[in-house]
């Protein structure tokens, strides 16, 4: 499922909610027809993966970054997950490859390699839950093509919510929920929603012709 919406109407709110970053006041959240609040909030956050828009790297290696130091995560299964996302070829390129330090705040790499990077540290957790928030409005044209294929893979089998501004990111997904000043204002496939020329149409036009005007 797609959000989408102005700034300020309620996308990351959701996203705090079902983390229990805070409690709703009414009514309920489920997953499996389970109320959140039932869950283990140790065991529901393991389950849950967030790739944020701005990706935290800490200094150390390539390695220690997408494991997160974590040693039960063997060198092979980075590799396996690096290939299926796409970066593998990139970091081999690095001055010693997966041992490159990318600084604190991965100061030594581009915003889409830093995002590439989320992307494998989200696969290695294998979430059954997948959350990507704002995750691709900062990338340049030539990392998008990347970080889409890497999208593609990272939602394979597994529930995916994907916040977006750029509505072309979010056009294959099942359910798109538009959101305004916190209400939910329709919801619906891509042409679904651009039939009922409203909100999503506006956004979508809006946006078309600013890239014609770029261009």
């Amino acid at each position: 499922m797609a959000i989408v919406g102005h700034t300020g109407s309620g996308k990351t709110s959701i996203i705090s909610l079902i983390n229990r970053l805070y409690h709703i006041n009414k009514g309920a959240i489920k997953i499996d027809d389970k109320n959140i609040e039932n869950y283990n909030l140790d065991f529901l956050r393991s389950k849950i993966a967030v790739v944020l828009q701005d990706v935290f790297l800490f200094g150390g290696s390539v390695y220690d970054n997408v494991t997160l130091r974590n040693t039960s995560i063997t060198k092979a299964r980075v590799i396996e997950a690096a290939k299926m996302i796409g970066v593998h070829d990139f970091i081999m390129q690095l001055p010693g490859d997966y041992d490159y330090n990318v600084m604190e705040r991965g100061a030594t790499l581009s915003l889409g390699q830093r995002q590439l990077l989320s992307f494998i540290r989200a696969l290695l957790f294998n979430p059954a839950i997948l959350i990507l928030d704002e995750a691709t409005s900062s990338i340049d044209s030539e990392s998008e093509v990347l970080i889409q294929h890497a999208i593609d893979t990272l939602i394979q089998g597994r529930t995916s919510i994907v916040i977006a501004h750029r509505l072309s990111t979010i056009r294959k997904a099942d359910k798109i929920l538009v959101l305004d000043k916190g209400e939910i204002k329709e919801t619906g496939t891509h042409q679904e929603l651009l039939s009922l020329k409203g909100h999503y149409s506006s956004l979508h036009k809006m946006q078309f012709e600013e890239k014609e005007k770029v261009i």
